[in-house]
């Protein structure tokens, strides 16, 4: 069995699978085959991959050869159809998102695997790709603002006087939010964080960081981890409390996503609008719909002095780290579907199910089912 690792498309500086994993890989007695320079950007060159035993190879190759074909970017349709007739897709293909991609993949019958719908299981930790890459936003996305913002993070006390540290509110305490707070307060900040999700608030205290409280919120123990749809008079509370702590504030991150749906919209024009000349916000969400309403998905907007950045792919600004986190993702994924070198696919385990986005023209995920029949 040939499993292919493909470079990703410029401007995603992560690979799928560090030299490190391919070995890894070659021990469950299979072929593995690299496409030139796919590691290049992550500080893996060609010969590293050679060293454990991978072949290099063209994209061409890979794409009509390999029996499972392992990216983080979705292919283009053009390739798609000139992969094997039974190959396995892997990547991270937010198919939620992407209903024109998902219905192209069911109409080839294509058997796809997208790893951001990994179920957030205690069984399936070590394959959710999302935690993984959450834990790099969250820790970059401080330091952007760390970067950013005219002011010093910690106290200082200096012949010339006292400075104050500054004053971080994280709206979101997912695996990104905590990583954010950890990583702030690491620095010397003062933080306040915010979730709808009451069971957040142990996790925010632990970390030395305060809890803003928001009474009213809707819970749902399905949700995987989530957060879900709120009440209109629940919101309008949110967003008034939230804009009397950024009043205050001197850097927000923000990181509330519902998975499938837009942003929820957390920093309004107004909000904005008031803050310190100097502030910064660092949208997580843009590329979802943004939780601030001034953001623009890879873009730096500045509004009365305040930056509001909107973040795109950020944890391809750590590619060796993301990739070596993916790559170990892949592989605890992987031990699922291969066995003694051969393709083992078990529609009865809860995990391979809820991660296949289509097999032998039909969906799989319930996600999928259910964003079709919406």
């Amino acid at each position: 069995m040939i499993i292919g690792i493909l470079k990703e498309p410029q401007g995603e500086s992560r690979v799928s699978m560090l030299p490190e994993a391919v070995k890894t890989l070659l021990s469950w007695n299979t072929e593995v085959w690299v496409e030139t320079s796919a590691g290049d950007s992550a500080y893996a060159a060609d010969n590293t991959y050679e060293t454990v035993g991978a072949h290099i190879k063209s994209r061409q190759d890979l794409l009509s050869q390999s029996d499972i074909l392992i990216g983080i970017q979705a292919l283009l349709p053009e390739e798609v159809a000139v992969t094997k007739p039974d190959a396995v897709i892997m990547g991270q293909l937010n198919a939620l998102y992407n209903p024109e991609l998902t219905q192209l993949l069911i109409n080839q019958q294509k058997t796809v695997f997208s790893m951001e719908l990994v179920p957030r299981t205690t069984r399936a930790q070590s394959m959710d790709v999302l935690s993984s890459m959450a834990t790099v936003t969250g820790y970059k996305s401080v330091l952007m603002a760390a970067d950013l913002l005219p002011r010093f993070f910690p106290m200082f006390m200096t012949a010339a006087g006292s400075i104050t540290p500054s004053r971080v509110l994280i709206l979101g305490a997912g695996v990104a939010g905590l990583q954010a707070i950890a990583t702030a307060r690491r620095l010397g900040a003062s933080v306040f964080a915010f979730d709808v999700r009451q069971a957040a608030k142990e996790e925010v205290l632990s970390l030395g960081a305060k809890f803003v409280d928001v009474e009213g919120a809707t819970e749902d123990k399905g949700a995987g981890g989530y957060a879900v749809e709120q009440s209109a008079e629940y919101l309008q509370k949110q967003k008034d409390t939230i804009h009397e702590h950024a009043l205050k504030a001197d850097v927000i991150i923000t990181t509330a996503q519902i998975p499938g749906r837009k942003a929820p919209l957390l920093v309004e024009e107004r909000t904005v609008k008031a803050m310190k000349a100097g502030s910064v916000v660092i949208d997580l969400a843009a590329s979802s719909g943004g939780n601030c309403a001034l953001s623009q998905p890879e873009q730096t907007v500045e509004v009365n002095g305040v930056r509001i950045v909107g973040v795109g792919n950020i944890a391809a600004a750590m590619p060796q780290d993301a990739s070596k986190m993916y790559g170990k993702n892949y592989l605890n994924f992987l031990k699922l579907i291969i066995k003694e070198g051969a393709l083992d696919l078990n529609f009865e385990d809860d995990i391979v199910t809820g991660t296949c986005v289509c097999h032998a023209g039909k969906p799989v995920s319930p996600r999928i089912i259910q964003m079709q029949n919406t």
